[in-house]
């Protein structure tokens, strides 16, 4: 295929990752949280720094932060280093940006029903946007004494080197930081990789934590704080934003390939651009042309008309001039439409989880492709009442409040993404729902061997029971995809069970009751020897033969899955679902059993930051006097 047809050529989403607060650990978890309508805005966790002394509700107070709120994760401190064959002390010292990179990345894959290991030596590339490592403030204000591991630990290029490192990845590993844009740019990139040949599979997000509170001081100093800690998108009192933090990883693929591959396709992206605001009426200043064009090139690369988006997941972080500014951007492209044309609603997330800085965009993306696939647009939590100089009367614009069906402006859904760095870069993608399903012929009720594998008892029991709540949701027709996906999409580790059953409630049965300490009968445990868990020694083409009957394949696969689980078959998954062939699925992601890695003492950034400020009323003071 030339370079000219893999331009135009969509690229599939066919895995995802993300870490968001409120809980949302998961794209279900945050799918839930979105269709809900969740605020998950709280107060600065004790653990972060102290608001008692940094917080004061005036924005133009000395060292202090107008708002008490933003959008956190839970332990942050923690992160599996085992797993990835990291030492604690390196580990001590890494940004914990760079975990959750690690580890969201390695969930996207397993969604996506990719062995990591199978990816060692491909042109598989990596594109993380991350704006800056607080970590980086507290290990150089805790520390005396300087190591070389503070220097890979909280230099922003190692978030994605350190993953192409660990994955023996080949394509290009590139960590970009415009801001607010961030990870929508590296999204763009990853893209123009694929398209280009570059890449044959991209990895693609943005990462943000608020570790220490310097840079919300200065925020908060610059008026750009929302002082009631809530981002009022559109809203009349929009009078800043507030600070969220999160991860989110997607795996992209050509469409062709993810087809060929039967992959399991979340969403597809049919065009990107990006470009900056050149000199307008300040560094930070958002700039209504240049955002026109971003959003003209975007669509004119995809080859669809403006009437087609019926979908906007818009930058709008709650301040009264950039929402305003991205309206009448907007409203100049896609706002003119002939009679019986589909509406447009638009929404942003940062109501529900706040402003992510460098992982909005992926956020965003995350969002819109999950909203494609349950058709649904979930509320966004304002404007209670609407910006004033933002008219909806006599525009295709509507701001969902409440959740509502997705309704396509033509044959398909498509929405547009925006992210706008705050120096300017930005970016613009459009996504597209995933192309239907072939039906398959109804196939007759067979039983089913699962595996499941891990690096410890109690990791393999927590596996078991994300699988056994999956299971639970499932029907039969969908066993067999669960089953190959989970034989095949995984790695294999030394802790290993296997089971089969006809139904997915029987196995979900089996596998809670595992969860819960027991050893059920019909279900094989083991743990396989070092040597054998890369199938040394074992027992190649083996399988049950479809053909038999259901008793004699019941037989059958349990004694293969006996002999899985002492690491003695290396077995023909592909064989063991009878006709047709199997769709990969996405399923539970592995249980890492997280330990706390942290700059010990705790890092005293109150102490810091109460230090700064005794020293500059004694410099006011010594001026004065003088």
């Amino acid at each position: 295929m030339d370079t000219g047809a893999r331009m135009g050529e969509p690229l599939a989403i066919v895995g995802m990752g993300c870490r968001f607060p409120g809980g949302a650990e998961n794209p279900e978890r945050f799918w839930q949280l979105l269709r809900d309508g969740v605020d998950a805005i709280r107060d600065v966790p004790p653990e972060r720094w102290s608001l008692a002394d940094l917080y004061d509700p005036d924005p133009g107070a000395t060292g202090k932060t107008c708002t008490r709120r933003g959008g956190f994760l839970e332990q942050v401190d923690r992160f599996d280093a085992e797993f990835f064959g990291i030492s604690p002390p390196e580990a001590q010292r890494m940004d914990p940006q760079q975990r959750l990179v690690l580890e969201v990345a390695w969930e996207a894959l397993e969604d996506a029903a990719i062995v990591p290991a199978a990816l060692a030596g491909s042109r598989t590339g990596v594109f993380i946007g991350i704006c800056h490592s607080d970590y980086d403030t507290l290990a150089f204000r805790q520390y005396s004494g300087i190591h070389m591991l503070d220097t890979t630990g909280t230099s922003d290029c190692i978030a994605a080197n350190r993953l192409s490192y660990l994955l023996d990845l080949r394509g290009p590993s590139l960590a970009i930081d415009t801001a607010c844009s961030s990870s929508l740019a590296a999204l763009h990139l990853a893209c123009q990789s694929l398209w280009l040949a570059e890449s044959t599979l991209a990895l693609a997000g943005g990462v943000h934590l608020n570790l220490s509170p310097e840079r919300s001081i200065g925020l908060s100093q610059g008026r750009m704080l929302a002082t009631d800690g809530r981002c009022k998108t559109f809203d009349a009192q929009a009078d800043g934003y507030v600070r969220g933090e999160g991860c989110g990883v997607l795996v992209l693929k050509r469409l062709s390939d993810a087809l060929a591959h039967q992959d399991p396709i979340r969403a597809i992206i049919r065009g990107t651009a990006v470009n900056h605001n050149g000199r307008s009426n300040g560094l930070t200043a958002p700039n209504t042309a240049a955002q026109e064009e971003v959003i003209r090139r975007a669509l004119a690369q995809a080859g669809v008309q403006p009437s087609q988006v019926s979908y906007v997941e818009t930058h709008a972080t709650g301040t009264a001039l950039g929402d305003l500014i991205e309206f009448k951007a907007l409203k100049a492209v896609l706002g003119e439409r002939q009679p019986g044309d589909p509406r447009c609603l638009l929404g942003s997330l940062k109501t529900n989880i706040g402003h992510l800085e460098a992982a909005a965009g992926i956020a965003g993306v995350i969002k819109v492709a999950l909203a494609l696939q349950h058709r649904q647009i979930p509320p966004s939590l304002s404007p209670q009442r609407l910006h004033p100089y933002i008219r909806l009367d006599g525009t295709p614009f509507e701001i969902p409040t409440r959740g509502q069906s997705w309704e396509p402006g033509g044959a398909l859904r498509l929405a547009g993404v925006s992210a706008f760095g705050f120096g300017g870069t930005n970016a613009h993608l459009l996504v597209q729902e995933a192309p239907a399903e072939t039906p398959r012929p109804k196939q007759p009720s067979l039983p089913h061997l699962l595996t499941l594998t891990a690096r410890s008892e109690p990791a393999l029991r927590q596996l078991a029971g994300r699988f056994a709540h999956h299971l639970n949701a499932a029907d039969a027709a969908q066993l067999p995809d669960i089953c190959f996906s989970a034989n095949t999409g995984r790695t294999l580790f030394a802790f290993r069970l296997a089971l089969v059953a006809e139904q997915p409630a029987e196995m979900a049965r089996l596998l809670a009751a595992f969860a819960g300490g027991e050893r059920p009968p019909g279900l094989h445990f083991g743990h396989v020897p070092r040597q054998r868990t890369a199938g040394e020694g074992a027992k190649k083409g083996l399988y049950a033969r479809p053909e038999a009957s259901a008793g004699e394949r019941q037989q059958r696969l349990a004694a293969l899955g006996g002999l899985f689980v002492e690491g003695s078959a290396l077995v023909e998954w592909e064989r063991l679902a009878g006709e047709g062939r199997m769709r990969r699925v996405s399923l539970p992601t592995y249980p890492f059993e997280r330990q706390r890695y942290w700059m010990e003492p705790p890092p005293a950034a109150t102490a810091a930051v109460k230090a700064s400020n005794q020293t500059q009323e004694v410099q006011r003071h010594g001026s004065a006097a003088s």
